[in-house]
């Protein structure tokens, strides 16, 4: 039988070569496995026993892979070749040059390659070949170390995406962990750890530029013990890359020393042996400082190594701007709470005031429904409005509704909205007064005066604590802290069955009842004073005094319009009292209107007498409410104390003076 076996061609050798490495790379190898597969075909298609892949390291060959005796490697043949940059014969041995990764194909994406190849060779040892053959051996040694070239560039692009992938995962896990912190020390310690861990460095820097300064300011995060880190702003490598505006590496031994500020090393007992440094860009992409990482942990710091540094720093300028303005926001926020807070107190020392203030305080750490009780202009919303600034709900909308004012036809709309189409002039969605106080606090003043329809609807939504729009389906979460407050009679319109007994017990979980303005006492002296520095400083104008005779004025009235009425007096008091002074006429107080007395049979007596019964009992009530002092009750009388006497006197009143 004739054996039709046929040698193996180059081409073939080629061939099967060219399959070995397309079915290695399919398998995703690393380097390491891609030479233990390929490199014995490599040496069977060019048919020799010895060789492998040398790099360059520390100014030295290594062989990275090897086949066959290890021999003492050509080292000046392999750097005239890789010079000549083209494939070479001497001495027995063929080398051909492998060109690294970053040197192929596109290299502003192959330039970060952590795992780029090193300067490296494809060695092999020939045994004896005739001369003529030479030529074309080399020729074969070329297309070998291209298809290797070649094939080690995609591995090490395949890792290169791999590890680029790991780092902007890293870096982007990082950046949500800063956005969570509130502290700028904690931030900038954050940024500083993560730079170290992916640049395997030993610290990390970030200055930031006071531009008028003229300064680069780094802070106690950033490797200084205390205090904050001062350089000027053209000094070293930071300030080569503010001034450029372009990434800067520097290695010792390899670049000029001049480069680096020892300065700052001396001044932290520190030596910087490599450094890499990257601008920091704000949101409006304005120039903010500068980044960088110093001591590399391996052979210095390389191009990659900007890259990495350039994200890191994208991401830290936004989280460094983005919690300066939370930090401004929050304090915005919080001046404008206080002022709101501040511009209605609860004034007022008298005990009854303090027991409701006490118990305000307590039931502002909850979240328990509050009914609010009192006469018109006893103060029932600045007392829900303290209530809501003492809660934790604060800074959330306080909003407030009056029920009287409210027909039924609309009170459910306004309190709970209406979806676009629900009725006619309903020409767009609303939201309801439910949903615009969620988070907050929703005042329902003057709810004695509720239609019955309206608070069946809003017994429901306080016990199911949701809503549905007018003209909608959809039932909307609603969590407010309802205040109510009324000056009805509410017991008695329940059994007048004018109020819902359900609606009643629901909303009174809390009793508050403000007493009338009459009641207070001292506390009136208190409120005029501050109305009058409040308006007073409305207008410009300094604050005048209240002489003795208008405190007793003030406090002798008996305020039927409350709170409400005392702020009107002294708004106008403030407007037309031009004195430094305010006399008792200034406050142009007029007796409260008085009841008619029932029937119609006259009050007993002549003129005279009744005349003479008031003069006495309004000179006792003056006297008692100045305490007995006659002094006062005098210049509240508008009367000299002498002529009080001589009044009193001609009354046939006792005339004994105080001490």
């Amino acid at each position: 039988m004739k054996d039709r076996t046929r040698p193996q061609t180059s081409e073939n050798t080629e061939i099967q070569l060219v399959a070995g490495v397309a079915n290695a790379l399919r398998r995703d190898l690393n380097r390491r496995d891609f030479f233990d597969l390929v490199m014995p075909e490599v040496l069977s298609c060019l048919g020799q026993n010895a060789g492998g892949i040398v790099h360059q390291r520390d100014g030295q060959w290594h062989p990275e892979v090897w086949l066959g005796d290890q021999l003492e490697v050509p080292e000046l043949l392999i750097g005239e070749t890789l010079d000549a940059g083209k494939t070479a014969y001497a001495e027995g041995w063929c080398v051909a040059p492998l060109v690294p990764a970053a040197d192929h194909g596109n290299a502003e994406t192959l330039e970060s390659s952590i795992v780029s190849s090193p300067v490296a060779a494809l060695l092999i040892r020939i045994r004896s070949m005739p001369e003529s053959d030479l030529e074309g051996y080399t020729k074969q040694v070329n297309r070998v170390a291209d298809l290797v070239s070649t094939a080690l560039q995609c591995i090490d692009l395949g890792l290169w995406r791999i590890n680029r992938i790991s780092q902007l995962q890293a870096v982007m896990d990082a950046a949500a962990q800063w956005h969570r912190l509130d502290d700028d020390v904690a931030l900038l310690h954050g940024i500083a750890d993560t730079a170290t861990a992916l640049l395997n460095c030993e610290r990390a820097s970030i200055f930031l530029w006071d531009k008028r300064r003229k300064k680069l300011i780094g802070r106690p995060a950033l490797g200084v013990s205390e205090g904050a880190l001062e350089v000027d702003d053209s000094v070293g490598v930071v300030g080569e890359v503010l001034g450029s505006q372009e990434p800067r590496i520097w290695n010792g031994g390899s670049d000029d020393e001049s480069r680096v500020n020892r300065k700052v090393d001396e001044s932290l007992e520190f030596e910087t042996r490599s450094l890499v440094a990257v601008p920091m860009r704000g949101q409006r992409d304005d120039l903010i400082g500068v980044f960088e990482a110093i001591n590399h942990k391996g052979n210095g710091f390389q191009d990659h190594d900007t890259t990495v540094l350039n994200d890191l720093a994208t991401h830290a300028a936004v989280a460094i701007q983005s919690l300066k303005t939370r930090k401004k926001l929050l304090e915005t926020c919080d001046r404008l709470v206080e002022d709101a807070a501040s511009a209605s107190p609860l004034i007022g020392e008298h005990s009854s005031v303090n027991k409701i203030r006490k118990t305000a305080a307590k039931v502002a750490k909850t979240d328990l429904t509050v009914l609010v009780l009192g006469q018109n202009g006893t103060g029932k919303e600045v007392l829900a409005r303290h209530i809501h600034f003492e809660s934790e709900r604060r800074n959330a909308p306080f909003i407030a509704v009056n029920c009287a004012a409210l027909v039924e036809s609309l009170l459910e709309s306004e309190l709970f909205g209406h979806e676009k189409g629900a009725f006619t002039d309903a020409n767009q969605t609303r939201q309801g007064k439910f949903e615009l106080a969620t988070g907050g606090t929703l005042f329902l003043d003057e709810v004695g005066d509720m239609s019955p329809g309206g608070q069946a609807k809003l017994l429901r939504v306080l016990e199911e604590k949701v809503v549905v729009r007018v003209g909608g389906s959809q039932t909307i979460p609603v969590d407010v802290r309802v205040i109510a407050a009324t000056n009805q009679p509410l017991e008695q319109m329940i059994v007048e069955k004018r109020f819902r007994e359900d609606l009643y017990f629901r909303l009174n979980v809390v009793n508050l009842s403000l007493p009338p303005l009459s009641q207070r006492g001292d506390d009136i002296l208190l409120l005029a004073n501050h109305f009058l520095e409040q308006f007073c400083y409305q207008i410009g104008r300094p604050v005048p005094v209240f002489k003795r005779s208008a405190q007793l004025a003030l406090q002798s009235h008996s305020w039927p319009g409350n709170i409400r009425e005392l702020r009107n007096t002294i708004e106008r008091v403030a407007y037309l009292c031009t004195e430094e002074e305010i006399e008792q006429d200034d406050l142009m107080l007029t007796a409260a209107p008085r009841q008619r007395v029932s029937g119609n049979a006259p009050i007993k007596g002549t003129l005279n007498d009744a005349t003479r019964q008031f003069q006495v009992e309004h000179i006792e009530r003056a006297i008692e409410f100045c305490s007995g002092n006659m002094t006062d009750a005098a210049e509240y009388l508008g009367l000299h104390r002498s002529n009080l006497y001589r009044k009193m006197g001609q009354l046939g009143m006792n005339e004994s003076e105080d001490e």
